[in-house]
Protein backbone atom coordinates (compact mmCIF):
# COMPACT_ATOMS: atom_id res chain seq x y z
CA UNK A 1 0.00 0.00 0.00
CA UNK A 2 0.81 3.11 -0.89
CA UNK A 3 1.75 6.37 1.52
CA UNK A 4 -1.74 7.92 0.09
CA UNK A 5 -3.17 4.23 0.68
CA UNK A 6 -2.62 5.25 4.56
CA UNK A 7 -4.29 8.48 4.69
CA UNK A 8 -1.49 11.23 3.96
CA UNK A 9 -2.71 13.46 1.75
CA UNK A 10 0.10 13.72 -1.18
CA UNK A 11 1.65 11.67 -2.75
CA UNK A 12 4.75 10.85 -1.18
CA UNK A 13 8.36 9.24 -2.11
CA UNK A 14 9.18 5.68 -0.10
CA UNK A 15 12.15 7.48 0.51
CA UNK A 16 11.19 10.67 2.40
CA UNK A 17 8.87 8.70 4.89
CA UNK A 18 11.85 7.54 7.06
CA UNK A 19 12.26 9.07 10.17
CA UNK A 20 14.54 9.47 13.17
CA UNK A 21 13.25 7.76 16.10
CA UNK A 22 14.23 10.23 19.49
CA UNK A 23 14.23 7.02 21.41
CA UNK A 24 16.15 4.72 19.60
CA UNK A 25 18.75 6.81 17.53
CA UNK A 26 17.48 4.37 14.48
CA UNK A 27 15.88 5.75 11.58
CA UNK A 28 11.98 4.34 10.90
CA UNK A 29 10.16 3.34 7.70
CA UNK A 30 6.22 5.65 8.65
CA UNK A 31 3.71 5.30 6.40
CA UNK A 32 1.17 6.77 8.74
CA UNK A 33 0.85 9.93 10.59
CA UNK A 34 2.86 9.91 13.47
CA UNK A 35 1.19 10.02 16.81
CA UNK A 36 2.30 12.61 19.50
CA UNK A 37 5.34 12.29 20.46
CA UNK A 38 5.49 12.12 24.48
CA UNK A 39 7.98 15.51 25.75
CA UNK A 40 11.36 15.20 25.00
CA UNK A 41 14.39 17.33 25.27
CA UNK A 42 14.77 17.90 21.13
CA UNK A 43 14.04 20.55 18.34
CA UNK A 44 11.43 21.78 18.06
CA UNK A 45 8.45 21.19 14.91
CA UNK A 46 7.68 24.38 13.38
CA UNK A 47 3.93 24.99 13.12
CA UNK A 48 2.34 24.66 10.02
CA UNK A 49 0.33 27.17 8.00
CA UNK A 50 -3.49 26.64 7.44
CA UNK A 51 -3.55 23.91 5.29
CA UNK A 52 -1.67 21.23 7.01
CA UNK A 53 -1.49 19.54 10.77
CA UNK A 54 -2.93 21.24 13.71
CA UNK A 55 -0.17 23.97 15.25
CA UNK A 56 1.22 22.37 18.32
CA UNK A 57 2.12 25.40 19.33
CA UNK A 58 0.24 29.19 18.65
CA UNK A 59 2.83 31.71 17.99
CA UNK A 60 1.60 35.33 19.19
CA UNK A 61 -0.20 37.74 16.88
CA UNK A 62 1.61 41.21 15.78
CA UNK A 63 1.93 43.60 19.10
CA UNK A 64 1.15 41.10 21.39
CA UNK A 65 3.19 40.66 24.28
CA UNK A 66 5.09 37.21 24.04
CA UNK A 67 3.89 36.22 27.65
CA UNK A 68 0.47 36.14 26.38
CA UNK A 69 1.20 33.29 24.22
CA UNK A 70 -1.40 30.28 24.71
CA UNK A 71 -0.28 26.66 24.91
CA UNK A 72 -2.89 24.13 23.96
CA UNK A 73 -2.95 20.49 25.15
CA UNK A 74 -0.37 18.53 23.23
CA UNK A 75 2.11 21.28 22.50
CA UNK A 76 5.88 20.68 22.58
CA UNK A 77 7.93 22.66 24.81
CA UNK A 78 11.28 23.94 23.12
CA UNK A 79 14.23 22.47 24.68
CA UNK A 80 15.60 24.22 27.68
CA UNK A 81 19.32 25.71 26.32
CA UNK A 82 17.80 26.96 22.87
CA UNK A 83 19.01 30.82 22.97
CA UNK A 84 16.11 33.24 22.66
CA UNK A 85 15.94 34.26 18.93
CA UNK A 86 17.95 31.28 17.33
CA UNK A 87 16.26 29.58 14.46
CA UNK A 88 14.03 26.60 14.65
CA UNK A 89 16.31 23.37 13.91
CA UNK A 90 14.88 21.46 10.84
CA UNK A 91 12.31 19.22 11.31
CA UNK A 92 12.58 15.51 11.60
CA UNK A 93 10.77 14.44 8.33
CA UNK A 94 11.84 14.52 4.96
CA UNK A 95 15.50 16.37 5.45
CA UNK A 96 16.27 14.43 7.94
CA UNK A 97 15.39 11.63 6.13
CA UNK A 98 18.20 12.51 3.66
CA UNK A 99 21.02 13.44 5.92
CA UNK A 100 23.86 10.80 5.87
CA UNK A 101 24.41 8.64 8.66
CA UNK A 102 27.83 7.94 9.76
CA UNK A 103 27.36 4.43 11.34
CA UNK A 104 26.42 1.52 9.74
CA UNK A 105 22.35 1.43 9.47
CA UNK A 106 20.41 -1.51 9.64
CA UNK A 107 19.45 -0.98 6.26
CA UNK A 108 23.14 -1.69 5.38
CA UNK A 109 22.92 -4.44 7.67
CA UNK A 110 20.88 -6.36 6.06
CA UNK A 111 22.44 -6.51 2.24
CA UNK A 112 24.34 -8.85 3.75
CA UNK A 113 22.16 -11.53 3.73
CA UNK A 114 20.53 -11.30 0.87
CA UNK A 115 21.06 -15.13 -0.89
CA UNK A 116 20.80 -16.73 -4.02
CA UNK A 117 17.80 -18.74 -4.68
CA UNK A 118 14.24 -17.98 -4.90
CA UNK A 119 14.41 -18.34 -0.84
CA UNK A 120 17.37 -16.12 -1.02
CA UNK A 121 15.07 -13.68 -3.04
CA UNK A 122 12.57 -14.22 -0.96
CA UNK A 123 13.98 -13.91 2.50
CA UNK A 124 16.45 -11.31 1.72
CA UNK A 125 13.88 -8.69 0.49
CA UNK A 126 11.58 -9.39 3.29
CA UNK A 127 14.45 -8.62 5.89
CA UNK A 128 15.40 -5.44 4.03
CA UNK A 129 11.96 -3.99 5.36
CA UNK A 130 11.75 -5.45 8.82
CA UNK A 131 11.87 -1.63 9.72
CA UNK A 132 7.86 -1.47 9.35
CA UNK A 133 6.79 -5.05 10.51
CA UNK A 134 3.29 -4.58 11.28
CA UNK A 135 3.03 -3.48 7.73
CA UNK A 136 5.06 -6.51 6.26
CA UNK A 137 3.44 -9.22 8.44
CA UNK A 138 -0.09 -8.05 6.95
CA UNK A 139 1.22 -9.20 3.54
CA UNK A 140 2.17 -12.57 4.38
CA UNK A 141 -0.12 -15.59 4.09
CA UNK A 142 0.63 -18.89 6.49
CA UNK A 143 -0.10 -22.57 5.80
CA UNK A 144 -0.03 -25.27 8.39
CA UNK A 145 2.81 -27.37 8.24
CA UNK A 146 0.30 -30.09 9.50
CA UNK A 147 3.46 -31.69 11.82
CA UNK A 148 5.00 -32.46 8.70
CA UNK A 149 8.35 -29.76 9.50
CA UNK A 150 11.07 -30.17 12.52
CA UNK A 151 9.31 -27.46 14.05
CA UNK A 152 11.25 -24.62 12.26
CA UNK A 153 14.79 -23.65 11.59
CA UNK A 154 17.04 -23.39 14.35
CA UNK A 155 20.50 -21.03 14.46
CA UNK A 156 22.61 -23.97 15.84
CA UNK A 157 21.98 -26.35 13.15
CA UNK A 158 21.96 -26.84 10.02
CA UNK A 159 18.99 -25.38 7.62
CA UNK A 160 16.75 -27.38 5.69
CA UNK A 161 14.63 -24.95 3.45
CA UNK A 162 11.80 -26.18 0.83
CA UNK A 163 11.01 -23.93 -1.51
CA UNK A 164 7.80 -24.54 -4.16
CA UNK A 165 7.23 -22.61 -7.37
CA UNK A 166 3.46 -23.23 -8.09
CA UNK A 167 1.39 -23.14 -11.60
CA UNK A 168 -1.73 -21.73 -10.24
CA UNK A 169 -2.19 -18.67 -12.26
CA UNK A 170 -3.05 -16.13 -9.98
CA UNK A 171 -2.63 -12.69 -10.35
CA UNK A 172 -3.02 -9.71 -12.68
CA UNK A 173 -1.61 -11.04 -16.54
CA UNK A 174 -0.87 -14.62 -15.91
CA UNK A 175 -4.12 -15.91 -17.31
CA UNK A 176 -1.78 -16.93 -20.64
CA UNK A 177 0.48 -19.18 -18.17
CA UNK A 178 -0.04 -22.83 -17.28
CA UNK A 179 -2.58 -25.50 -17.34
CA UNK A 180 -5.92 -23.80 -17.68
CA UNK A 181 -7.75 -24.30 -13.86
CA UNK A 182 -4.09 -25.40 -12.07
CA UNK A 183 -5.07 -25.73 -8.68
CA UNK A 184 -1.29 -25.02 -8.21
CA UNK A 185 1.19 -28.20 -8.38
CA UNK A 186 4.61 -28.32 -6.97
CA UNK A 187 5.95 -27.38 -10.65
CA UNK A 188 9.16 -25.90 -9.39
CA UNK A 189 10.42 -27.31 -6.41
CA UNK A 190 14.18 -26.91 -4.71
CA UNK A 191 15.46 -28.11 -1.27
CA UNK A 192 17.36 -25.55 -0.04
CA UNK A 193 20.02 -27.16 2.44
CA UNK A 194 22.36 -24.78 4.59
CA UNK A 195 25.28 -26.32 6.41
CA UNK A 196 25.58 -26.10 10.39
CA UNK A 197 28.68 -23.34 10.02
CA UNK A 198 26.93 -21.44 7.05
CA UNK A 199 29.92 -22.16 4.62
CA UNK A 200 28.17 -23.71 2.41
CA UNK A 201 24.86 -24.71 0.63
CA UNK A 202 23.31 -27.22 -1.64
CA UNK A 203 20.19 -26.20 -3.51
CA UNK A 204 18.61 -29.75 -4.85
CA UNK A 205 16.46 -29.30 -7.27
CA UNK A 206 13.41 -32.07 -7.41
CA UNK A 207 12.17 -33.01 -11.44
CA UNK A 208 8.12 -32.25 -11.16
CA UNK A 209 8.08 -35.44 -13.38
CA UNK A 210 9.60 -37.78 -10.77
CA UNK A 211 7.81 -40.96 -10.25
CA UNK A 212 7.07 -41.07 -5.99
CA UNK A 213 5.35 -42.41 -3.83
CA UNK A 214 3.22 -39.75 -1.94
CA UNK A 215 2.17 -40.73 1.58
CA UNK A 216 -1.19 -39.62 3.25
CA UNK A 217 -1.01 -36.34 4.46
CA UNK A 218 -2.42 -35.54 7.61
CA UNK A 219 -4.32 -32.04 6.79
CA UNK A 220 -5.70 -29.24 9.18
CA UNK A 221 -9.07 -27.54 7.37
CA UNK A 222 -10.49 -24.40 7.14
CA UNK A 223 -12.44 -25.61 10.32
CA UNK A 224 -9.40 -26.48 12.37
CA UNK A 225 -10.42 -29.94 12.23
CA UNK A 226 -7.88 -32.31 10.52
CA UNK A 227 -8.70 -34.56 7.41
CA UNK A 228 -6.47 -37.19 6.25
CA UNK A 229 -5.89 -37.11 2.55
CA UNK A 230 -4.62 -40.31 0.69
CA UNK A 231 -1.80 -41.23 -0.51
CA UNK A 232 -0.91 -42.02 -3.91
CA UNK A 233 2.11 -45.13 -5.59
CA UNK A 234 3.71 -44.16 -8.27
CA UNK A 235 2.51 -40.75 -9.64
CA UNK A 236 4.46 -37.67 -10.24
CA UNK A 237 6.11 -35.36 -7.88
CA UNK A 238 4.44 -32.23 -8.61
CA UNK A 239 1.04 -33.71 -7.79
CA UNK A 240 2.19 -33.67 -3.73
CA UNK A 241 0.34 -30.71 -3.73
CA UNK A 242 -2.77 -29.26 -4.65
CA UNK A 243 -3.61 -32.49 -6.10
CA UNK A 244 -6.73 -33.82 -4.47
CA UNK A 245 -6.66 -30.76 -1.71
CA UNK A 246 -3.05 -31.07 -0.84
CA UNK A 247 -1.16 -28.64 0.64
CA UNK A 248 2.26 -28.00 1.16
CA UNK A 249 3.16 -29.80 4.45
CA UNK A 250 2.16 -33.03 1.82
CA UNK A 251 4.73 -31.96 -0.48
CA UNK A 252 7.46 -32.13 2.63
CA UNK A 253 6.32 -35.23 3.81
CA UNK A 254 6.92 -36.44 0.26
CA UNK A 255 10.44 -34.81 0.17
CA UNK A 256 10.93 -36.23 3.80
CA UNK A 257 9.78 -40.19 2.31
CA UNK A 258 12.11 -39.60 -1.09
CA UNK A 259 15.61 -37.96 0.85
CA UNK A 260 14.87 -38.73 4.14
CA UNK A 261 15.71 -35.39 4.98
CA UNK A 262 12.88 -33.36 6.97
CA UNK A 263 12.87 -29.78 5.87
CA UNK A 264 12.37 -27.45 8.42
CA UNK A 265 10.18 -24.95 6.60
CA UNK A 266 8.62 -24.38 3.44
CA UNK A 267 8.10 -21.48 1.21
CA UNK A 268 5.99 -21.10 -1.55
CA UNK A 269 5.72 -18.58 -4.58
CA UNK A 270 3.57 -18.14 -7.51
CA UNK A 271 4.36 -16.42 -10.81
CA UNK A 272 4.20 -12.77 -9.71
CA UNK A 273 7.08 -13.49 -7.59
CA UNK A 274 9.59 -13.76 -10.51
CA UNK A 275 7.89 -11.15 -12.09
CA UNK A 276 7.53 -8.67 -9.17
CA UNK A 277 10.88 -9.71 -7.78
CA UNK A 278 13.10 -9.37 -11.10
CA UNK A 279 11.42 -5.73 -11.72
CA UNK A 280 12.32 -4.42 -8.64
CA UNK A 281 16.16 -5.02 -8.44
CA UNK A 282 16.27 -3.72 -12.07
CA UNK A 283 16.57 -6.77 -13.62
CA UNK A 284 18.79 -9.93 -13.84
CA UNK A 285 21.51 -11.06 -16.73
CA UNK A 286 21.09 -14.58 -18.43
CA UNK A 287 22.90 -15.92 -20.97
CA UNK A 288 21.63 -18.18 -24.05
CA UNK A 289 24.17 -19.93 -25.97
CA UNK A 290 21.89 -19.85 -29.36
CA UNK A 291 18.73 -17.70 -30.30
CA UNK A 292 15.38 -18.86 -28.57
CA UNK A 293 11.78 -18.39 -29.82
CA UNK A 294 9.38 -21.04 -27.68
CA UNK A 295 5.99 -19.65 -28.70
CA UNK A 296 4.56 -21.76 -25.36
CA UNK A 297 6.49 -19.48 -22.83
CA UNK A 298 6.54 -16.86 -25.21
CA UNK A 299 10.16 -16.13 -24.34
CA UNK A 300 12.26 -14.90 -27.56
CA UNK A 301 15.72 -13.97 -27.32
CA UNK A 302 18.71 -13.65 -29.35
CA UNK A 303 21.96 -15.58 -28.49
CA UNK A 304 23.91 -13.80 -26.34
CA UNK A 305 23.40 -12.10 -22.75
CA UNK A 306 20.58 -10.39 -21.96
CA UNK A 307 18.79 -7.96 -18.95
CA UNK A 308 15.51 -9.75 -18.52
CA UNK A 309 12.54 -8.84 -15.57
CA UNK A 310 8.94 -9.25 -15.45
CA UNK A 311 7.12 -10.91 -17.89
CA UNK A 312 10.02 -11.86 -19.60
CA UNK A 313 11.85 -13.12 -16.62
CA UNK A 314 8.83 -15.40 -15.89
CA UNK A 315 9.25 -16.20 -19.59
CA UNK A 316 12.56 -17.70 -19.51
CA UNK A 317 11.84 -19.66 -16.12
CA UNK A 318 9.18 -21.49 -17.77
CA UNK A 319 10.98 -22.11 -21.15
CA UNK A 320 11.98 -25.70 -21.53
CA UNK A 321 10.88 -26.58 -25.33
CA UNK A 322 13.56 -24.57 -27.10
CA UNK A 323 16.39 -25.92 -24.37
CA UNK A 324 17.92 -29.03 -23.84
CA UNK A 325 16.33 -31.95 -24.40
CA UNK A 326 13.12 -29.66 -24.39
CA UNK A 327 11.66 -31.56 -21.16
CA UNK A 328 11.57 -30.49 -17.28
CA UNK A 329 14.88 -31.57 -16.91
CA UNK A 330 16.02 -29.02 -19.24
CA UNK A 331 14.03 -26.49 -17.91
CA UNK A 332 15.12 -26.92 -14.20
CA UNK A 333 18.75 -25.90 -15.95
CA UNK A 334 17.63 -22.39 -16.90
CA UNK A 335 16.19 -21.75 -13.64
CA UNK A 336 19.06 -22.91 -12.01
CA UNK A 337 20.87 -20.24 -13.61
CA UNK A 338 18.34 -17.84 -13.60
CA UNK A 339 18.47 -18.01 -9.46
CA UNK A 340 22.02 -18.01 -9.18
CA UNK A 341 21.83 -14.28 -11.58
CA UNK A 342 19.91 -13.18 -8.94
CA UNK A 343 21.89 -13.96 -6.01
CA UNK A 344 25.16 -12.01 -8.32
CA UNK A 345 22.73 -9.33 -8.65
CA UNK A 346 21.29 -8.97 -5.01
CA UNK A 347 25.04 -9.31 -3.61
CA UNK A 348 26.47 -6.72 -5.49
CA UNK A 349 23.09 -4.20 -6.56
CA UNK A 350 24.63 -1.24 -4.70
CA UNK A 351 21.07 0.68 -5.38
CA UNK A 352 19.81 -1.71 -2.27
CA UNK A 353 20.94 0.81 -0.11
CA UNK A 354 18.02 3.17 -1.12
CA UNK A 355 15.77 2.74 1.24
CA UNK A 356 13.25 3.08 -1.86
CA UNK A 357 14.45 -0.19 -3.48
CA UNK A 358 14.39 -1.70 -0.20
CA UNK A 359 10.74 -0.95 0.26
CA UNK A 360 9.88 -1.91 -3.54
CA UNK A 361 11.77 -5.78 -2.57
CA UNK A 362 10.45 -5.90 0.83
CA UNK A 363 6.49 -5.67 -0.75
CA UNK A 364 7.79 -7.87 -3.62
CA UNK A 365 9.14 -10.24 -1.14
CA UNK A 366 6.39 -10.80 0.96
CA UNK A 367 3.10 -10.00 -1.20
CA UNK A 368 4.79 -13.26 -3.29
CA UNK A 369 5.25 -15.53 -0.39
CA UNK A 370 3.38 -17.94 1.58
CA UNK A 371 4.83 -20.17 4.67
CA UNK A 372 4.53 -22.33 7.00
CA UNK A 373 3.28 -21.15 10.72
CA UNK A 374 5.99 -21.14 12.10
CA UNK A 375 7.92 -19.09 9.31
CA UNK A 376 5.28 -16.01 9.18
CA UNK A 377 6.42 -13.23 10.74
CA UNK A 378 8.88 -10.73 9.43
CA UNK A 379 10.66 -11.45 12.27
CA UNK A 380 11.22 -14.95 11.99
CA UNK A 381 11.92 -14.23 8.44
CA UNK A 382 15.04 -11.49 9.01
CA UNK A 383 16.59 -14.07 11.57
CA UNK A 384 16.48 -16.86 8.78
CA UNK A 385 17.85 -14.01 5.83
CA UNK A 386 21.02 -13.42 8.65
CA UNK A 387 21.50 -17.02 8.52
CA UNK A 388 21.84 -16.96 4.65
CA UNK A 389 23.30 -14.02 4.12
CA UNK A 390 26.16 -15.66 5.09
CA UNK A 391 27.07 -17.81 2.63
CA UNK A 392 29.43 -16.71 -0.28
CA UNK A 393 27.68 -17.87 -4.05
CA UNK A 394 30.85 -19.50 -5.09
CA UNK A 395 29.76 -22.04 -2.23
CA UNK A 396 26.19 -22.00 -3.04
CA UNK A 397 26.28 -25.49 -5.29
CA UNK A 398 22.77 -26.02 -7.98
CA UNK A 399 22.27 -29.77 -8.01
CA UNK A 400 19.43 -32.07 -9.20
CA UNK A 401 17.93 -35.11 -7.68
CA UNK A 402 19.96 -37.77 -10.24
CA UNK A 403 17.07 -39.91 -12.24
CA UNK A 404 16.91 -41.91 -14.88
CA UNK A 405 14.11 -42.21 -18.01
CA UNK A 406 10.98 -44.10 -16.41
CA UNK A 407 11.23 -47.73 -18.35
CA UNK A 408 7.59 -47.71 -18.22
CA UNK A 409 6.88 -44.71 -20.62
CA UNK A 410 9.20 -45.82 -23.69
CA UNK A 411 9.29 -42.34 -24.40
CA UNK A 412 12.40 -40.31 -23.14
CA UNK A 413 12.21 -38.01 -20.41
CA UNK A 414 8.98 -38.46 -20.01
CA UNK A 415 8.89 -39.01 -16.59
CA UNK A 416 12.21 -40.15 -14.72
CA UNK A 417 12.79 -42.38 -11.70
CA UNK A 418 15.16 -42.04 -9.14
CA UNK A 419 18.46 -42.91 -9.99
CA UNK A 420 18.81 -46.39 -7.64
CA UNK A 421 22.77 -46.14 -7.45
CA UNK A 422 23.80 -42.21 -7.70
CA UNK A 423 20.56 -40.54 -5.66
CA UNK A 424 20.73 -41.95 -2.47
CA UNK A 425 24.87 -40.82 -2.26
CA UNK A 426 23.40 -37.60 -3.36
CA UNK A 427 20.71 -37.16 -0.54
CA UNK A 428 22.87 -38.89 2.35
CA UNK A 429 25.68 -36.20 1.59
CA UNK A 430 23.10 -33.67 1.89
CA UNK A 431 22.14 -35.50 5.57
CA UNK A 432 25.40 -35.52 6.50
CA UNK A 433 25.80 -31.81 6.09
CA UNK A 434 28.62 -32.89 3.06
CA UNK A 435 29.45 -29.46 1.09
CA UNK A 436 29.68 -29.74 -2.43
CA UNK A 437 32.29 -27.74 -2.40
CA UNK A 438 35.50 -27.50 -0.77
CA UNK A 439 34.91 -24.49 1.11
CA UNK A 440 37.38 -25.16 4.06
CA UNK A 441 40.38 -26.37 5.38
CA UNK A 442 38.86 -26.86 8.96
CA UNK A 443 36.73 -29.31 7.19
CA UNK A 444 39.69 -31.49 5.90
CA UNK A 445 41.09 -31.13 9.92
CA UNK A 446 37.78 -32.52 11.43
CA UNK A 447 37.71 -35.78 8.84
CA UNK A 448 41.66 -35.99 10.02
CA UNK A 449 41.04 -36.50 13.36
CA UNK A 450 37.75 -39.33 12.59
CA UNK A 451 40.11 -41.05 10.43
CA UNK A 452 43.12 -41.15 13.23
CA UNK A 453 40.61 -42.64 15.77
CA UNK A 454 39.98 -45.52 13.10
CA UNK A 455 43.52 -46.01 12.92
CA UNK A 456 45.22 -48.28 15.41
CA UNK A 457 45.89 -51.84 16.74
CA UNK A 458 42.33 -53.84 16.36
CA UNK A 459 41.45 -56.47 18.97
CA UNK A 460 39.95 -59.85 17.58
CA UNK A 461 36.24 -59.77 17.51
CA UNK A 462 36.17 -62.47 20.37
CA UNK A 463 37.84 -60.20 22.63
CA UNK A 464 35.39 -57.50 21.91
CA UNK A 465 32.65 -56.82 24.93
CA UNK A 466 30.02 -54.38 24.26
CA UNK A 467 26.16 -53.27 25.22
CA UNK A 468 23.71 -52.97 22.67
CA UNK A 469 21.38 -50.73 22.96
CA UNK A 470 18.30 -49.23 21.15
CA UNK A 471 18.09 -45.56 20.70
CA UNK A 472 15.87 -44.88 18.29
CA UNK A 473 16.13 -47.49 15.51
CA UNK A 474 13.26 -49.54 13.99
CA UNK A 475 11.79 -51.99 17.43
CA UNK A 476 13.71 -55.11 17.43
CA UNK A 477 17.15 -53.69 15.95
CA UNK A 478 19.33 -53.89 19.00
CA UNK A 479 18.19 -58.50 18.78
CA UNK A 480 19.11 -58.71 14.92
CA UNK A 481 22.42 -56.78 15.90
CA UNK A 482 23.29 -59.15 18.60
CA UNK A 483 22.58 -62.25 16.58
CA UNK A 484 24.47 -60.49 13.78
CA UNK A 485 27.06 -59.86 15.63
CA UNK A 486 27.36 -63.27 17.47
CA UNK A 487 26.86 -65.72 14.53
CA UNK A 488 28.39 -64.02 11.52
CA UNK A 489 31.34 -61.84 12.91
CA UNK A 490 32.09 -63.73 15.92
CA UNK A 491 31.76 -60.89 18.65
CA UNK A 492 30.46 -63.42 21.07
CA UNK A 493 31.01 -61.22 24.11
CA UNK A 494 28.11 -59.03 23.23
CA UNK A 495 24.45 -58.38 24.91
CA UNK A 496 21.00 -56.97 24.43
CA UNK A 497 20.92 -54.23 27.15
CA UNK A 498 17.21 -53.21 25.48
CA UNK A 499 16.29 -49.40 25.17
CA UNK A 500 18.26 -46.49 25.57
CA UNK A 501 16.95 -43.55 28.36
CA UNK A 502 16.90 -41.20 25.09
CA UNK A 503 16.79 -41.62 21.11
CA UNK A 504 19.97 -40.30 19.50
CA UNK A 505 19.88 -39.52 15.81
CA UNK A 506 22.79 -41.17 15.08
CA UNK A 507 24.57 -44.43 15.87
CA UNK A 508 27.59 -44.19 18.77
CA UNK A 509 29.86 -46.36 20.49
CA UNK A 510 31.74 -45.24 23.40
CA UNK A 511 34.17 -46.72 24.88
CA UNK A 512 36.97 -46.43 27.24
CA UNK A 513 40.74 -45.34 26.76
CA UNK A 514 42.09 -48.93 27.55
CA UNK A 515 38.88 -50.29 25.21
CA UNK A 516 40.20 -48.37 22.15
CA UNK A 517 41.34 -51.35 20.06
CA UNK A 518 38.08 -52.97 21.08
CA UNK A 519 36.16 -49.84 19.54
CA UNK A 520 38.43 -49.91 16.19
CA UNK A 521 37.24 -53.31 15.71
CA UNK A 522 33.62 -52.97 15.97
CA UNK A 523 33.93 -50.05 14.26
CA UNK A 524 35.36 -52.42 11.38
CA UNK A 525 32.82 -54.60 11.94
CA UNK A 526 29.83 -52.65 11.75
CA UNK A 527 30.77 -49.43 9.35
CA UNK A 528 31.34 -46.92 11.98
CA UNK A 529 32.73 -43.76 11.16
CA UNK A 530 35.75 -42.00 13.17
CA UNK A 531 32.76 -39.43 14.40
CA UNK A 532 30.68 -42.50 15.82
CA UNK A 533 33.43 -43.22 18.14
CA UNK A 534 33.12 -41.45 21.89
CA UNK A 535 35.70 -41.69 24.05
CA UNK A 536 33.93 -41.85 27.48
CA UNK A 537 33.62 -44.66 30.27
CA UNK A 538 33.06 -48.39 30.55
CA UNK A 539 30.06 -50.04 31.50
CA UNK A 540 29.12 -53.35 33.51
CA UNK A 541 28.05 -55.89 31.32
CA UNK A 542 26.28 -59.20 32.60
CA UNK A 543 29.47 -60.76 33.80
CA UNK A 544 30.42 -58.32 35.49
CA UNK A 545 32.91 -57.22 33.25
CA UNK A 546 33.82 -53.92 31.61
CA UNK A 547 32.16 -53.40 28.34
CA UNK A 548 31.47 -50.73 25.56
CA UNK A 549 28.22 -49.14 25.01
CA UNK A 550 27.06 -49.17 21.16
CA UNK A 551 23.45 -47.17 20.86
CA UNK A 552 21.78 -47.73 17.50
CA UNK A 553 20.59 -44.40 17.00
CA UNK A 554 17.75 -43.43 14.23
CA UNK A 555 20.51 -43.62 11.42
CA UNK A 556 20.72 -47.75 11.64
CA UNK A 557 19.38 -48.98 8.81
CA UNK A 558 19.63 -53.12 9.24
CA UNK A 559 22.84 -55.53 10.49
CA UNK A 560 25.51 -56.26 8.27
CA UNK A 561 24.74 -52.60 6.18
CA UNK A 562 27.69 -49.62 6.79
CA UNK A 563 26.33 -46.86 9.02
CA UNK A 564 29.85 -45.11 7.64
CA UNK A 565 27.92 -41.47 6.94
CA UNK A 566 29.12 -39.84 3.14
CA UNK A 567 31.88 -37.65 4.18
CA UNK A 568 32.71 -36.58 0.55
CA UNK A 569 30.09 -35.56 -2.30
CA UNK A 570 29.77 -37.61 -5.18
CA UNK A 571 30.62 -36.59 -9.06
CA UNK A 572 26.88 -35.32 -9.86
CA UNK A 573 26.20 -32.50 -12.87
CA UNK A 574 26.06 -28.99 -10.54
CA UNK A 575 26.99 -25.76 -10.45
CA UNK A 576 27.51 -22.58 -7.94
CA UNK A 577 25.71 -19.28 -7.97
CA UNK A 578 29.07 -17.34 -8.45
CA UNK A 579 29.03 -18.73 -12.25
CA UNK A 580 27.67 -17.39 -15.43
CA UNK A 581 26.42 -20.35 -17.82
CA UNK A 582 24.94 -19.99 -21.35
CA UNK A 583 22.00 -22.01 -21.32
CA UNK A 584 21.57 -23.72 -25.27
Amino acid sequence: MDAQGRGRADNIDPADQWVLNPNTGEYELRLSPSPAQSPVPGPRRPARGDGGAPRRREDPAPGEPREARRVRPGDVPPPRNRRRGAEPEAPQGRRAARRPVKKKSKAKKALLWTGGSMAFVLVAVTAAGYLYIKHLNDNITSISDDGASTGGFRKDQAINILLIGTDKRTGAGNNGYGDAGSVGHADTTILLHVSKDRSNATALSIPRDLIVDVPDCPTEQKDGTEKVIGGTSGTRFNTSLGQADRTPSCTMRTVTALTGIKPDDFMVADFNAVKTLTEAVGGVEVCLGKDIDDPDSHLKLSKGTHNISGEQALAFVRTRHSVGFGGDLSRIGLQQQFLGALMRKLKGNATLTSPTKMVALAEAGTKALTVDDKLKSIGKLKDLGLELGKLNPKNLTFTTVPVRDNPADGVVHKTVIVDPALAPQVFDAIKNDVSFTDVKKKQKAAKDAQAARLKGTKAPASEVRVRILNGGAAGGSAQAVLNWLQNDEGVTKSENAGNAPAALARTTLEYAPDQAAQARRLAAVMGLSGSALKPGRSVTNAQGLPAMTLTLGKDFKEAGVSLTPATKAPKVDKSTADKVQCAS
